[in-house]
């Protein structure tokens, strides 16, 4: 067998979600996204360990689908919201027969909501109302989220208003401040006709750095699995564990001469005579073919755990460490990401971000959970 695995921690999923709802009021309540695969880590293991959240945001019909099969099979009781809406006509008629809690940000949802009344007590009834505060992606703008709201409110909706920060995870950015005051003049005009109007602001970036922002409810997103929603603060810092470990296995040894160059290009040469290690994953798998200066860490014949650095270039199947001077043989473990190497750490030298290797792994790696 190849074992390259993918290992979940329920227990790490539970730890921060926790965490998260100790920094908010008791009040406040936590919306899980598990959109795109529960960002890569399965949407069946991740929503036993994160039970405790309110609801679970998803960012389609398919996925809002899954997730509440998903959730019946375990006898849990929790709403869906479609955090984009719905797409058509025929899915909000889908989203009230299911009971889904729908995002509205444009025109043409507004018409099939008030065209198409849910019954009272329905989740569906409530409407998550997208105010573009500064981002500039989805939302009404300061003057159309007052016409929405009343014309929902008349038609006898109850209303969440909802914007999504543009730059929470730099909390010195100005926009930030703009979006905060857009937000909170249309909640206050709002207000004076619907009272009854709840807010959610907050992404995970959100929920750590601007605490007076947290209203009813926040999203967490990144932070529920481990990485880190801040620019210049790490996960561990943050309290938050790693809820995915990536792992393969050394899959062949080589002794190479000075000068010799290793994989796709030759662009990595050996200074000296050395040994290489091939490890059992790659692009196929979903670990990101660019990196610079990654390493990895491999587990010696003495079970001692060694951070060596990725030589050469990472192939679709396979890459290459420099395991000279260690004890190690072939089948022994390797670990790509996790508590070390974090996935932030490999990502940065991806040029990227951890939510994205999260949700990019392929289907290839066995998912195990723990």
């Amino acid at each position: 067998m190849r074992n390259t695995t993918i290992t979940i921690d329920s227990q790490a999923l539970t730890h921060n979600l926790a965490l998260i709802k100790s920094k908010l009021a008791s009040t406040t309540k936590v919306m899980a996204m598990v959109k795109a695969d529960a960002y890569g880590h399965g949407i069946a293991h991740a929503l036993p360990p994160l039970q405790d959240a309110d609801a679970f945001g998803v960012a389609c019909m398919s996925e809002a689908l899954q997730v509440k099969a998903c959730l019946q099979q375990l006898s849990i009781d929790r709403p869906v919201v479609l955090i984009e809406g719905v797409f058509s006509h025929d899915e909000w008629q889908l989203a009230i027969q299911q009971g889904f809690g729908c995002v509205i940000h444009q025109q043409q949802q507004l018409d099939w909501a008030l065209a198409n009344q849910p019954a009272s007590g329905s989740f569906t009834q409530t409407i998550w109302l997208k105010h573009n505060t500064g981002m500039n992606r989805l939302g009404f703008d300061d003057e159309q989220i007052i016409t929405a709201a009343q014309a929902l409110n008349e038609a006898g909706y109850r209303l969440i208003l909802t914007s999504h920060f543009a730059c929470a995870d730099d909390v010195s950015h100005p926009l930030n401040k703009q979006q905060i005051d857009r937000f909170g003049q249309a909640l206050k005009h709002i207000r004076q006709f619907a009272p009854q109007t709840l807010a959610s602001l907050c992404n995970s970036a959100g929920i750590f750095n601007f605490a007076n922002e947290h209203h009813d409810w926040v999203r967490a997103g990144i932070a529920l699995y481990g990485g880190t929603p801040l620019a210049n603060q790490s996960a561990s810092h943050l309290g938050l564990r790693p809820a995915m470990t990536l792992t393969a296995q050394l899959i062949a040894t080589h002794d190479i001469k000075a000068e010799e160059a290793v994989g796709y290009g030759s662009i990595w040469q050996a200074n000296q005579d050395q040994r290489i290690g091939v490890v059992s994953i790659g692009y196929g798998d979903g670990y990101p073919r660019v990196v610079k200066n990654a390493q990895v860490k491999l587990q010696d014949n003495h079970q001692h755990w060694h951070l060596r650095p990725i030589i050469g270039r990472v192939a679709m199947d396979m890459l290459m460490v420099d395991i000279d001077g260690l004890d190690i043989d072939v089948g022994n473990a390797v670990i790509l990401w996790g508590d070390a190497p974090h996935i932030d750490d490999i990502a940065s030298q991806a040029g990227t971000i951890g939510y994205e290797l999260m949700c990019r792994l392929t289907q290839r790696p066995i998912r195990v959970v723990r």
